[in-house]
């Protein structure tokens, strides 16, 4: 209503539901910046030159594993609001997640901050999981600025579900090394070389894996099901992707990715890349499978994928993260282990302003 007229102002239209799982915004939501976070094996990879910040000490100058995961993610998000001038409350929401029980990660990295925060936990897709929505929260209209960070910690993550490093246990070749790292980022609603014009939150799917040291085996269904939705929904193929680019698949999860996908007619071997693949060197640091974690395919995105789209020599990329949700508990009695994929669609943006 208006001045009591009775006239209803049109609500103008932000985004549409495409398919049966993706959603296109009337105008994409932009990537204004992006902050990476990485311990000393990650600086040794082939990564290790692009990153923001490389720390040699595991422990981040902290008393222990979780504290210094939360010393990563904290440092991520100042390096963001370094690059781009802006202060903390001029940030409206941030959406983080880790893999440590009840989020504490990220519960005591950010707090001081006094950002409003969605915690999220999507296993190792929370990345994706968590641009999903904070692109969806931007183009809604409820906030002009939003922040996301996503983190994982070797020592921590083996301590939690696997066993404390001191034990010193045989790892199988089909396992991945769970990245040390942060990856921030900022969204908005103009002003960047990358946007946002569609996103495909996945579902979970179980094929009934219950090998906790297989993750790969555990995700690529999901991450098949996500990509083969991506493209009915937007009627897209493969080739309209530079790149189609899973998140923590490692050696492994590739393999049955394709297979997967081939099966249904779908072949994206020349445009797909993982990240847990392009972040180690399987054969200098003896990483078996590859990296995993949340922030496998955060710090990847920061400091590999954005660089060529703000560069343009990729124009239109398919961003997967992957997520085992499993826990010690579930593991333990016997469960199986679900997969979930969410898929962001990131462009290449000339300009810097809203299209």
């Amino acid at each position: 209503m208006e001045g009591g007229t009775g006239k209803v102002e049109e609500k103008k239209k932000q985004a549409e539901m495409t398919g049966k799982q993706s959603i296109r915004f009337d105008e994409a939501v932009h990537l204004l910046c992006a902050a990476s976070i990485a311990g000393k094996k990650e600086g040794e990879g082939p990564l290790g030159d692009r990153f923001d910040q490389v720390f040699e000490d595991p422990f981040f100058g902290k008393a222990t594993w979780e504290e210094a995961e939360s010393a990563i993610q904290r440092a991520a998000l100042e390096k963001v609001l370094e690059k781009t001038g802006m202060q903390e409350k001029e940030i409206r929401f941030l959406f983080g997640g880790d893999l440590l029980g009840q989020l504490i990660a990220t519960s005591f990295g950010v707090k001081e901050l006094g950002i409003p925060l969605f915690g999220l936990y999507g296993a190792c897709s929370t990345c994706g999981e968590a641009l999903c929505l904070a692109a969806m929260t931007v183009a809604g209209g409820f906030a002009d600025h939003v922040a996301v960070v996503t983190s994982s910690h070797f020592g921590g993550a083996e301590k939690q579900f696997r066993f404390p490093l001191e034990y010193g246990n045989q790892r199988p070749l089909s396992a991945t090394w769970t990245v040390t790292g942060a990856g921030a980022f900022l969204l908005g609603k103009r002003g960047g070389k990358v946007r946002i014009p569609e996103v495909t939150p996945g579902k979970i799917v179980d094929y009934g894996v219950k090998d906790s040291l297989n993750m790969g085996a555990c995700m690529a269904p999901a991450a098949a099901d996500t990509i083969e939705q991506n493209l009915k929904d937007l009627k897209r193929k493969p080739e309209d992707y530079d790149r189609i680019i899973t998140g923590d698949l490692g050696y492994v999860g590739k393999r049955l990715l394709l297979e997967l996908l081939e099966e249904k007619g779908i072949r994206i071997k020349e445009q797909h890349m993982d990240c847990g693949i392009e972040i180690f060197d399987q054969e200098k640091q003896d990483t078996h499978s590859g990296g995993s974690g949340c922030g496998c395919s955060a710090v990847t995105l920061a400091a590999l994928i954005l660089p060529k789209l703000v560069s343009g020599e990729w124009k239109r990329v398919l961003f997967v993260p992957t997520g085992a949700l499993l826990s010690t508990v579930s593991y333990n009695e016997g469960q199986s282990v679900p997969g979930i994929a969410h898929a962001v669609v990131l462009e290449h943006n000339e300009t810097g302003l809203q299209q």
